[in-house]
């Protein structure tokens, strides 16, 4: 299994989330709202007495069986592109188990 996590810009998330729906298997995404920075810049905001620049983003994070992993990624990456800085970037991670807590299935089927 993959952990899949995805900053994206926000106005191009419900291309993304559009995008994902299609695949069949898609066992459901995370969305949530996320401040950071990086080498593009932001807004400026204040933490522990200091200016920083922050950026707003969406974090997509979403787990899948193995063999969906590179379609999930080809499916972010196409759909969140723009060719501008600050597009953003995916992450993906090996993941060691799922447990749900409701049923306390184990595994892939957990997903």
């Amino acid at each position: 299994m993959k952990e899949i996590k995805a900053i994206i810009q926000p106005f191009m998330l419900l291309k993304v989330i559009a995008a994902l729906r299609k695949i069949e298997g898609l066992p459901g995404i995370t969305i949530s709202e996320t401040k950071g920075f990086g080498k593009s810049g932001g807004k400026k905001g204040i933490a522990d007495g200091g200016i920083f620049e922050f950026v707003t983003k969406n974090k997509i994070e979403v787990v899948v069986p193995d063999f969906l992993a590179d379609l999930v990624i080809d499916t972010i990456q196409k759909n969140a592109h723009t060719g501008n800085p600050g597009d953003g970037k995916i992450f993906v991670t090996e993941v060691v188990n799922v447990i749900k807590i409701r049923t306390n299935e184990r595994g892939e089927i957990a997903i």
